[in-house]
């Protein structure tokens, strides 16, 4: 089992100090306002995404029932009113990265209930839970590349299960594209995890990237040109954003800093801008507090041009796995900003900077 800032990290969220400015200088209300807690009732919640019509979520949350994420959706406001969320997943395996289809009528997600192993794979699961328990110990956070993965879609209206992958190896960390034709996703099937498109249906699957490491996490840009992703090839586990061309070509590096680990990158759908996870690593003493990073980008002569950055947040609480709502004027993010800092998804208004 490799530890890995995936698509799942919600469980990494703890209240810290490190790297926080004090409350009278936040940055936050230059870009957020009418900050809200969306999800509850879960021991976590994370990964969450909106719906094309920016009035549902689908997340990924752990049950009080069952230790491994599920997907589930639920209305905007369910937790103000108290509403209980819709299981979308099939209840057991190790579940993540859920999306909407544009046209509103299917979601995707990775699942590995197939698994011929599961009831031992859940049974070892407990058993290490209530291990953490009876010692007070907090887990370092790892995913694993679990070879029963799959790619599935589901529709919103419920309904039957369609497999969308069937290769050997760890298939997940789906998105479609704006059109609903492509799904860029992450898969094992050479060896290592590298990046991929295929066609909504499974068919025509290529593979755009091939370096050494991890390249994960892939959201396709709103023109359909360009992937965004994280990938830890220059140094393992130090994770940096990437984009490549919907073709596999012009991979560059957006970031490349020794002495901070980025991830989660998201682009907004209307403007020139991306929004990612980022945290200072450079003290081995002290324990990164991620926070939200902005960062404004152009397109020259096909090439990509990374511009300037702002700092989004800057809670004393973990906030990562940004993603905008489809008119960009909302942001929701995975944070332990809770009373007893279980990680769940937050919701406030968005203002770009200029």
């Amino acid at each position: 089992m490799r530890f890995l800032l995936s698509c799942a990290a919600s469980a990494l969220l703890a209240a810290t100090s490190f790297g926080v400015a004090r409350a009278e200088e936040s940055v936050e209300g230059q870009f957020l306002s009418n900050i809200k807690q969306v999800t509850g009732g879960m021991i976590r919640a994370g990964e969450g995404y909106f719906s094309p019509d920016g009035t549902e979520i689908v997340y990924q949350a752990v049950s009080q029932e069952y230790p491994f994420y599920q997907i589930y959706t639920q209305p905007l406001d369910a937790f103000e009113k108290g509403a209980a969320p819709r299981l979308v997943s099939t209840g057991r395996g190790r579940t993540t990265c859920a999306y909407f289809s544009p046209d509103n009528k299917k979601i995707l997600f990775a699942s590995s209930h197939l698994d011929p192993n599961m009831s031992q794979t859940e049974e070892a699961e407990r058993k290490q839970v209530e291990e953490d328990k009876r010692l007070n110990r907090r887990r370092r956070y790892e995913w694993p590349f679990d070879p029963f993965t799959e790619i599935f879609e589901v529709p919103l209206a419920g309904g039957d299960l369609k497999q969308i992958t069937k290769s050997p190896g760890y298939d997940a960390e789906g998105a479609y594209s704006k059109d609903g034709k492509l799904i860029a996703f992450c898969s094992t099937r050479d060896g290592d995890p590298d990046l991929y498109v295929m066609n909504a249906d499974g068919t025509n699957v290529k593979q755009i990237t091939n370096a050494d490491g991890y390249d994960g996490g892939p959201f396709i840009s709103p023109d359909q040109k360009w992937v965004v992703f994280r990938s830890d090839r220059k140094s393992k586990e130090h994770l940096q954003i990437h984009v490549v061309g919907i073709d596999g070509s012009n991979d560059t590096a957006v970031t490349d800093d020794p002495n901070s680990v980025f991830w989660a990158p998201y682009w907004h759908p209307t403007a020139p801008y991306m929004i990612w996870t980022g945290a200072d690593h450079s003290n081995p003493n002290a324990r990164p507090n991620y926070d939200l990073w902005l960062m404004k980008y152009e397109v020259v002569d096909g090439q990509f041009k990374p511009g300037k950055r702002w700092r989004v947040t800057d809670h004393a609480s973990g906030d990562v796995l940004p993603v905008f709502s489809p008119d960009g004027k909302k942001l929701m993010w995975t944070t332990g900003r809770t009373p007893d800092h279980a990680s769940q998804l937050w919701i406030a208004d968005f203002k770009l900077p200029e």
